[in-house]
């Protein structure tokens, strides 16, 4: 892998708490920062190009993103992306042929104290670099296909269809 291009739109990963108004907002990219700080061992570029809860990207944000994703050269991209509408957003990226497209996030924020952010990047980063050319979802510690994955909200968890 000679560069990982990350690109961020937003979802529970990048979410911080407001204390005056008991809610949560998208902030700031998380990832980068959390790669700089575990030291990896390879080059990546970090491209933010929305910072919306999936429950709000629209088809024109998965056309932004597919159309990004395309006009890199980079042959390795980790996308994160919310875990409501994240099998959408893939099934989209699937015209891409020439990639490995991996998308991960967190159900919940990175910057909380136990969150699942920095376990799903880093399954992330190893399917990336291991798995052929295509879309796949990382997420509780598997690699899914996106056709045959459903997000279970009352469980808070992927598992398979069917």
């Amino acid at each position: 892998m000679d560069e990982l291009l990350i690109v961020t739109t937003g979802g529970t990963i990048d979410k911080i708490y407001f204390d005056d108004k008991s809610d949560f907002q998208v902030g700031d990219p998380q990832i980068g920062r959390m790669l700089e700080e575990l030291g990896v061992a390879f080059r990546f570029r970090v491209i933010p190009i929305i910072r919306k809860d999936s429950l709000h990207i629209t088809d024109d944000d998965r056309e932004l993103i597919r159309a990004t994703i395309a006009a890199q050269p980079a042959k390795h991209v980790l996308l994160t992306h919310g875990t409501d509408s994240m099998v959408e957003t893939a099934k989209v990226l699937s015209s891409i042929s020439d990639k490995t497209i991996i998308l991960t996030g967190a159900l919940s924020p990175a910057r909380f104290r136990g969150s699942d952010a920095e376990f799903n990047i880093g399954t992330a980063v190893g399917a990336v670099q291991s798995k052929p050319p295509g879309v796949y979802v990382a997420m509780n510690g598997r690699i899914w296909d996106p056709l045959k994955v459903r997000k279970n909200v009352e469980a808070n968890r992927f598992e398979p269809l069917g």
